[in-house]
């Protein structure tokens, strides 16, 4: 008997649909009994029914738009939902453009560094601190060399001094596990 073969696609009910609705309540989608309604100029027109308030919105060619839904009653607005949408958005952009990140650039360094080595290190850290970046410089400590502090705290001594015209030290010298290690920050 020859198998008959489905031609159908089975959709998982897992899978994640886009939802391409407001994401903020308009119109009809309003689901409390009353609301408080504030029209396009900034003025409150009161407490009324949600089927008054879109009655009102409708007749003007506007959207009734729920913007504070945890107030009591919530707060509507009779707006232009696509230009509101769009000014949302446009702040947004705006907050985000405005935002510093500031990153933590590691350089690392042993007991025993070569001096060629730390002056490589070193640039990596100024340039680093220039472009605004905060930077960690950690001594790794391997096996006996733990029993010589000293040697880790003289070579970040070494390097305070050396960045302290561009950096401010954040973090003292901090033993953590086998390493040690201070955070500068750039200088204002």
């Amino acid at each position: 008997m020859p198998q008959q073969r489905s031609d159908r696609i089975a959709i998982s009910p897992n899978r994640s649909t886009r939802d391409r609705g407001p994401q903020v309540p308009t119109n009809e989608r309003i689901r409390h009994r009353e609301v408080r309604v504030i029209d396009e100029d900034g003025n409150q027109l009161g407490i009324m029914p949600t089927q008054q308030a879109l009655a009102i919105a409708q007749e003007r060619g506007l959207d009734l738009v729920e913007v504070a839904s945890q107030a009591n009653p919530p707060v509507c607005r009779i707006i232009d939902y696509g230009k509101w949408q769009y000014e949302q958005k446009k702040k947004q952009h705006e907050a985000k453009k405005k935002q510093t990140v500031i990153s933590v650039k590691e350089i690392k360094l042993r007991p025993s560094i070569g001096e060629h080595d730390y002056e490589f290190k070193k640039n990596n850290a100024l340039r680093a601190l220039e472009d605004g970046d905060k930077v960690k410089a950690s001594v790794r400590f391997i096996g006996r060399e733990i029993t010589h502090r000293e040697l880790g705290e003289r070579v970040l001594a070494r390097l305070e001094k050396d960045l302290a015209h561009v950096a401010t030290v954040e973090v003292r010298p901090k033993m953590e596990g086998m390493t040690m290690f201070v955070i500068f920050a750039p200088k204002k």
